[in-house]
C-alpha cells in the first residue's frame, strides 16, 4: 500500500477499482512511443499503486474468464493456433501458471513432475491435472484452457527471417482489431494502420527490442483508447454491437458514467523453451466519473483528449465525442 493511501482520508476512501487503476499518461499530452519497462515494477500514483505482478487479478476475474468462455462459444475464431506454434502454447503454460501460483499462494498451486502437471485454482473451486504436450490432457484444449485462469488476452508472435509474426493467440477483449484477420501476419503488417509510427520509426524500435529479447526476460507497456460502457468485447467482428454508440454518446447526459477509459497493460515475455514472444494484453475500464474523483487524473485525462491530434484521434475512434469528455472534465 503506498504512503499517498495511508495518509490521504480521500484517497484512502477510493475503491480499489481506482486505487489500482493502471493510469497511462505522465503529462498533458499523449505522443505514441514504445514506453517500455521493467515487468514488475510497483507504479505510484495519485490514487494507489499498480504493476506489482504479471498476472493481476481484480474484482472482475471470475466475470471476465465467464465473458471468455462465452465469447468462444460464440466465435472459435477468437483462437487462432497454426501448427507450428503449439509448442509456444504449452511453454505459455509452463511459464504463466507457476507464476499465478507464486503470485497468489492462498488460492493457487501448481506443481510440476517432469511433462506431469497438477493446478489448482481455488478461486474456481477447479483441480486439475495434465501432461505438458497432451493436448486431450486440458478441457478445451491447452490454449482455451489457459484462457479460462486469466483475464488476460495472449498474443503469440513468432521470430522467423529477421522478423516477427503473428501466428497464434486467443483474443476476445480486443480494441477495434480482429485477431482472425491479422493472424499470419508480420509485426509491421499488423501496425500497418496506426498514423506516425511508420513514419517515427517506432515500429521498427520495437520490433527490434523485441528481438533481442533473452528467453525469459519481461517487460511491459501501456496503451489506451476510450470506450463506451464497460465492454471488453470491443473486437472487429461485434463492430454492429458497439460502433454506433459513438455517433450518439456526445449528446448522452450518462456520457460520465458510460465513456470509460479503456488501459491495456502489454507485457512482452520471450517464452524460455520455444523461444517465441507472449504479449500479454489486460484490459482495465475506469469511467470518467471515477477518474474525476481524482482531481489530478481529472484535470489531465481532460487536457490529453483535447490535444490529442486529429488523426490520432480519429483512428482510436473517439473523434466524434473526445471534445465533449473532455469539456466535462475540465468544467467538473
Amino acid at each position: 500500500m503506498s504512503t499517498i493511501i495511508d495518509t490521504d482520508p480521500v484517497t484512502a476512501a477510493l475503491p480499489d477499482r481506482i486505487k489500482h487503476f493502471p493510469f497511462p499518461y505522465s503529462g498533458d499530452s499523449y505522443r505514441y512511443s514504445a514506453n517500455v519497462e521493467p515487468s514488475r515494477k510497483v507504479v505510484t500514483t495519485e490514487a494507489g499503486e499498480w504493476g506489482g505482478r504479471l498476472l493481476d487479478i481484480d474484482e472482475h476475474y471470475l466475470s471476465d474468464v465467464k465473458e471468455r468462455g462465452e465469447v468462444l462459444d460464440r466465435d472459435p475464431s477468437r483462437i487462432q493456433v497454426l501448427p507450428h506454434m503449439r509448442p509456444a502454447v504449452w511453454d505459455a503454460i509452463g511459464t504463466l501458471l507457476p507464476a499465478m501460483a507464486e503470485e497468489n499462494p492462498d488460492s493457487m498451486s501448481f506443481h510440476r513432475d517432469g511433462n506431469n502437471c497438477r493446478w489448482r485454482n481455488g478461486l474456481q473451486d477447479l483441480e486439475v491435472e495434465f501432461t505438458i504436450g497432451d493436448d486431450s490432457s486440458l478441457p478445451g484444449g491447452p490454449l482455451r484452457f489457459l484462457g479460462s485462469q486469466i483475464q488476460d488476452d495472449m498474443v503469440f508472435l513468432d521470430q522467423r527471417e529477421d522478423a516477427l509474426w503473428l501466428d497464434a493467440g486467443l483474443v476476445t477483449f480486443a480494441a477495434d482489431w480482429s485477431l482472425g484477420f491479422d493472424t499470419g501476419m508480420k509485426f509491421h503488417e499488423i501496425h500497418g494502420p496506426v498514423p506516425r509510427v511508420h513514419e517515427e520509426k517506432i515500429v521498427s524500435r520495437a520490433e527490434q527490442f523485441l528481438l533481442r529479447l533473452q528467453p525469459g526476460e519481461q517487460y511491459r507497456r501501456t496503451n489506451w483508447t476510450l470506450t463506451i460502457d464497460r465492454r471488453l468485447d470491443t473486437s472487429t467482428e461485434t463492430y454492429p454491437n458497439w460502433a454506433p454508440d459513438r455517433g450518439t454518446i456526445a449528446d448522452d447526459p450518462a456520457l460520465p458514467d458510460r465513456v470509460h477509459l479503456r488501459v491495456e497493460v502489454q507485457h512482452l515475455i520471450r517464452l524460455p523453451h520455444s523461444g517465441a514472444i507472449l504479449f500479454l494484453v489486460r484490459t482495465y475500464l475506469l469511467s470518467l466519473a471515477d477518474i474525476a474523483r481524482v482531481p489530478v487524473w481529472r484535470e489531465t485525462v481532460g487536457r490529453v483528449l483535447a490535444e490529442l491530434p486529429e488523426d490520432m484521434a480519429e483512428y482510436k475512434g473517439i473523434n466524434r465525442y473526445r471534445k465533449a469528455a473532455s469539456d466535462w472534465l475540465l468544467a467538473s
